[in-house]
């Protein structure tokens, strides 16, 4: 199979959580661990460091690898889902899995594997930590796909756990309540390896405390150690005061991310920087600095508050869920525009109404359906929308729907899009 076939293959006979959703779940790790071992286990032969939680574990996982990037660590980073190419999930010092690797991946491994009936999921991990080990990684930052305690990346032993923060996402699986959901994010937390907990939060804080005691886990909770004052911000960048107690520590922080959200991860990163310090990493200020300035130059992470025009001005953003909703959401407050225009889809497993209801009335809609099963139908959307009085039309593709906003936008407009990665990233 060429690389075009081997993709077609891992995506049709495959269960694929992000195209079907709940189905493609699997409860357990009977089938990681078969995978491993057939693979030799790899996930034994490189150092990892495990990212989990609700929002923010994305960038969380490309400023790490960015940092020991500039070290001068050859660095893994395994993320999901994909935005434009499936091997974005799978990249060293910034560079994606050659297309090669994949096809040989495949080949050598597809009939002990169908034996084994792995999810997409699955199969992408064993890849992940294939390659990362054949290349001999030093460092491979590793975000887990769904919870934690029972994501397939839950076999690796870290030299550190960052759980970034608990939201509501995912509760048919994870759980209906917000301790529920942390005690599924807590099962990366690891005996005797230290944990950084990114936003401290009175519902959840006691999960986590409880786990590390129980694992004999140094625990450091980010809001506690650090502080980050936003001094100034544009749509390319964002500069910081850090404050370690009463110290200022980091100066005029840059960060080219400029999604007000970054500063709660800023704090995650810092901290685990600290811990990782403590291991023997060495991490000076110098690369942090340098890394954090040019997080998407040296990752390629996109999707967070990016521009994608100026003329007018446009802004996608993957956020999806009820906190990263209403992040977005106050953000676009902040904005200045004469009207604003929301090209909008989402999937048919979120809260919907819970999101619908924090999105500003006076925005017109573009209501559209993303190019898979698990996405929302746009008249759906559009009947749910206007319950909680948005107005909009609705449109067969997204493609259509963002063609339509650039068309209906004036020079000094705002058109944002979101609701759903998948519609960011057929808009990209």
């Amino acid at each position: 199979m060429n690389y075009r076939e081997t993709l077609d293959y891992l995506f049709e006979q495959l269960p694929m959580f992000h195209r079907i959703g709940a189905a493609a779940y699997k409860a357990d790790l009977n089938n990681t661990h078969a995978i491993m071992d057939v693979l030799l286990h790899p996930e034994k032969k490189f150092h990892s460091v495990h990212v989990a939680g609700t929002n923010g574990k994305g960038s969380t996982s490309h400023m790490l690898a960015a940092i020991f990037q500039e070290a001068g660590y050859k660095t893994g980073l395994y993320t999901s889902p994909h935005l434009l190419d499936f091997r974005e999930r799978i990249r060293i010092n910034g560079e994606m899995i050659p297309e090669q690797n994949v096809i040989e991946f495949v080949k050598k491994y597809r009939l002990n594997f169908e034996k084994i009936k792995p999810s997409f999921f699955e199969w992408t991990v064993g890849l992940a930590f294939d390659f990362f080990s054949n290349e001999k990684v030093e460092i491979a930052i590793i975000e887990t796909g769904l919870g934690g305690r029972l994501d397939s990346t839950n076999v690796i032993t870290p030299v550190l756990s960052v759980i970034t923060n608990i939201g509501w996402d995912h509760m048919n699986l994870l759980g209906d309540s917000l301790p529920k959901i942390a005690a599924e994010k807590a099962g990366i937390i690891k005996p005797n390896v230290p944990v950084v907990i990114g936003e401290t939060q009175e519902e959840t804080a006691f999960v986590f405390a409880d786990k590390a005691k129980e694992t004999d886990s140094l625990i450091v909770f980010a809001e506690i150690v650090f502080n980050a004052v936003k001094k100034s911000g544009d749509l390319e960048k964002q500069v910081f005061d850090v404050f370690k107690g009463d110290e200022l520590v980091y100066p005029d922080l840059e960060l080219d991310l400029p999604g007000n959200y970054q500063r709660k991860n800023i704090l995650s990163v810092l901290t685990a920087v600290d811990k990782l310090r403590y291991a023997g990493y060495k991490l000076e200020d110098k690369h942090v600095r340098t890394a954090l300035s040019k997080v998407r130059k040296l990752t390629g992470l996109a999707g967070r508050w990016q521009v994608i025009s100026r003329n007018p001005l446009t802004i996608c953003d993957v956020g999806h869920n009820l906190d990263g909703i209403r992040e977005i959401v106050q953000q676009l407050n902040s904005a200045t525009y004469n009207q604003l225009h929301i090209v909008l889809g989402v999937v048919n497993d979120k809260d919907v109404s819970s999101i619908l209801q924090l999105l500003p009335r006076e925005a017109s809609y573009y209501f559209c359906r993303a190019d898979l099963p698990r996405a929302l139908a746009a008249e759906e959307l559009q009947k749910k929308a206007s319950a909680f009085g948005l107005t909009g039309t609705v449109f067969n593709s997204v493609k259509s729907a963002f063609s339509a906003a650039q068309n209906q936008a004036g020079i000094n407009d705002l058109i944002f899009v979101g609701g759903s990665t998948f519609v960011v990233a057929e808009v990209l």
